[in-house]
């Protein structure tokens, strides 16, 4: 280390920590002394250390004693309250008096600054209302659709406020109306509304709109292919009273299948094959376009182009088969030979093969028009013919809007042509709107006089179903007869419904397993509390012997012992049963069991006595002439047989009595014929009477042998 590092070192010495670490590097003496060695410091830089250190050493005791002081009269104060008297007290008096003096000039400065601004002749006026915004202009309407969208109400005030109404401000207003109007009527057209559509849209101005129509009708197709068949019906509609709208839509159908063609985007090329396909089927284009189209598809066979033509012979193959079938069947050998060379998918020859099979079929479940959408008459169609080979312009100049020089002149133009189509009444409508709402009101009054006049019935007979379901559950949770009875004399009949209860109380008995007394006992308390109960059951009685044969058995015994109960009690009169004519030729098997039924019943509720004397009434006899007939012996036997077959050949003895008497009364009766009858004929009369006589003898012999021979055959 030279001098003069040294002097240096000894006139800025190092800090102590600075010392300790200087100490801590230097080696330990090799005596074994681990004690730092110092470094050597002349006499004068001993002195002058020694002299900082006490200086540095007063000067901290002075702090010290400075900081006693404070703390000192900080506790003193503390601890004596007169403490306020003193220095410390004063100057926190003063702070607080000079800070309130502060707060009262910064109040005075703000109330002075505020009567200066009173008093300031230049004050500021509050800021007037904005005016509303100027009306939107075409011009000034960003973008290419607008951008902005406008309210209808909004749009037509603009129109209103525009005062010439040739300019083109208006026209370009007309343009978005229009744009909107078409788009929003062929967007909600369907099967069951486009009668109601078609009016609509023939109000708008389709010749100035015809580009905005068929873009609209392209892309609601693209949009949803389902309705392909709504939107041909639509369009066939128009092609009738604008062919060159038809054309213009096939002609851009035909350039986009094109287009997707050569891109080979299937799905739009699906979508262009099916809608060229229905107008096919509504004869908009001509079948000669599909035959094309089916040949290009089927020149270079894929997968996909096979597939999108199977699609196509689908759609309007029917019509097809119509049209030109000689150009389908070519079509389809062309489809056998593609399925014979096999080199395509296995799923697209399946296909080929189901078409086939719908082809067999002749198209079943595949129509060309539905008929909700057979609107045109085929004669009034206007058929368009396009080649795919042709150049073809789809103009779409006519999609964009242009300002018209004549288009005052153009819509009055079309305004007649509209009249002309949807007749004078949509005009008068327009021009005479208020007289039209005067005759609204008076319409609508005229209505309402009518509706007061006018009497409501109910045609679906709800309230008398209501009526059969009452009467029916009051029968049926009933204990007995009389609470039945007491419970249905108290529902409210309207007259002429007296029968429904009568219905109904028969249907009920004969829906039953086994006949049940509790039916006959309410029949006859009916019958016997009111006449015009008994009426009904006559009526019911002869309705159910004119439909016996549509009976069960089961059914037609109820109803027989039914009647037998009413018969028996005197509730129906017995000349009931002159409805009943009891022949061979008048019967059927199942009148005979109803009869059979109802005289057994009778039998035994009377007793054979009683029901001999009621049926041998000389007052009745008219009323049983039908069933002991007297007319012809035949009749007469077989009424006889017939109760004699099931044991009640005790109620014919009397009409046995006439059949034994009946060759005496024949001859009775002859007699004064033949005594009123000519001379000239006496000897004639005679021979035809003796040979009578001789005849009925035999014929009184031949029956009193087969009597015996039945008697026989009964008594064994």
């Amino acid at each position: 280390m030279s001098s003069s590092e040294t002097l240096d070192q000894s006139h800025n010495p190092p800090p102590l920590h600075g010392r300790l670490r200087l100490a801590r590097r230097l080696p330990s003496p090799p005596g074994g002394d681990r004690s730092p060695r110092r470094a050597r410091v002349p006499d004068a830089d001993a002195e002058e250390g020694g002299r900082r250190r006490r200086r540095r050493s007063t000067d901290s005791d002075d702090e010290r004693g400075d900081r006693d002081r404070d703390r000192h009269r900080r506790r003193h104060r503390r601890r004596s309250p007169s403490s306020e008297s003193s220095d410390g007290g004063r100057s926190r008096r003063h702070r607080r008096d000079e800070s309130s003096r502060r707060q009262r000039d910064e109040r005075r400065r703000d109330r002075g600054g505020r009567e200066e601004r009173r008093r300031s002749p230049d004050r500021k006026e509050p800021t007037p209302p904005l005016p509303p915004p100027p009306p939107l202009l075409p011009e000034m309407i960003p973008g290419r659709t607008g951008g902005i969208y406008i309210p209808p109400f909004r749009m037509a005030q603009m129109m209103r406020e525009v005062e010439d109404k040739s300019s083109p401000e208006y026209q370009r207003l007309s343009w978005d109306a229009l744009k909107k109007s078409i788009n929003g009527l062929v967007n909600k057209v369907n099967a069951t509304n486009i009668k109601n559509i078609v009016p609509e849209l023939f109000a708008e101005n389709l010749v100035r709109g015809r580009g905005l129509f068929c873009q609209s009708c392209i892309k609601s197709q693209m949009a949803s292919p389902g309705f392909t068949d709504v939107f041909a019906a639509l369009v066939a509609v128009v092609n009738t009273k604008f062919p060159e709208i038809g054309r213009l839509l096939l002609v851009r159908v035909v350039l986009q299948l094109k287009r997707a063609y050569k891109r080979n985007d299937k799905p739009q090329l699906l979508a262009a094959t099916k809608f060229i396909a229905h107008l096919v089927n509504q004869v908009v284009a001509h079948e000669l376009v599909a035959l094309e189209l089916l040949t290009v598809l089927l020149e270079n066979p894929t997968d996909d182009s096979v597939e999108v033509a199977v699609g196509f012979v689908k759609e309007c193959g029917a019509m097809l088969q119509d049209l030109s079938p000689q150009g389908l069947h070519a079509i389809f050998e062309r489809f056998r030979g593609i399925l014979h060379e096999g080199e395509i998918d296995k799923r697209v020859q399946f296909l080929i093969e189901g078409l086939f099979a719908i082809r067999k079929a002749k198209f079943q479940g595949f129509p060309a028009i539905r008929p909700e959408l057979d609107l045109v008459e085929q004669e009034d169609q206007f058929t368009h013919e396009i080649s795919l080979e042709d150049e073809l312009d789809p103009e779409t100049n006519l999609n964009v809007f242009r300002a018209n020089p004549n288009f005052a002149e153009d819509e009055k133009a079309y305004e007649n042509l509209k009249r002309s189509i949807l007749g004078a009444e949509s005009s008068d409508d327009e021009e005479g709107s208020d007289d039209a709402s005067d005759e609204d009101a008076e319409e609508e009054s005229d209505d309402e006089e009518d509706e007061e006049q006018m009497e409501i019935r109910d045609q679906t007979e709800t309230n008398l179903i209501n009526l059969r379901r009452t009467i029916y559950l009051t029968i049926m949770s009933s204990v007995d007869f009389e609470e039945a009875g007491h419970k249905l004399l108290k529902i409210k009949l309207e007259p002429g419904q007296e029968m429904e209860l009568c219905i109904m109380l028969l249907e009920c008995c004969s829906q039953e397993r086994t006949y049940l007394r509790y039916y006959g006992l309410l029949g006859q308390r009916f019958c016997m509390i009111n006449k015009v109960y008994q009426e009904n059951f006559e009526k019911c009685f002869v309705q159910q012997y004119s439909m016996i044969h549509r009976l069960e058995t089961n059914k037609l015994r109820n109803v027989a012992k039914f009647f037998a109960h009413l018969l028996g009690t005197d509730a129906l009169p017995w000349h009931v049963l002159a409805y009943i004519r009891l022949t061979e030729e008048d019967t059927t098997s199942s009148s005979r069991i109803f009869i059979k039924i109802l005289f057994q019943e009778l039998s035994e509720h009377l007793g054979i006595r009683l029901l001999n004397e009621k049926l041998n009434d000389p007052n009745m006899q008219d009323s049983f002439d039908s069933i002991f007939p007297k007319d012809h012996p035949k009749n007469t036997r077989f009424s006889i047989n017939f109760f004699t077959s099931i044991g009640l050949g005790g109620i014919t003895e009397t009409l046995r009595e006439y059949l034994k008497n009946m060759p005496r009364l024949i001859m009775q009766q002859q007699k004064p014929a033949s005594s009123e009858s000519g001379s000239s004929d006496s000897g004639s009369a005679s021979d035809s009477s003796s040979s009578e006589s001789e005849s009925s003898s035999d014929e009184s012999e031949k029956k009193r042998s087969k009597r015996r021979k039945s008697f026989a055959t009964v008594l064994s």
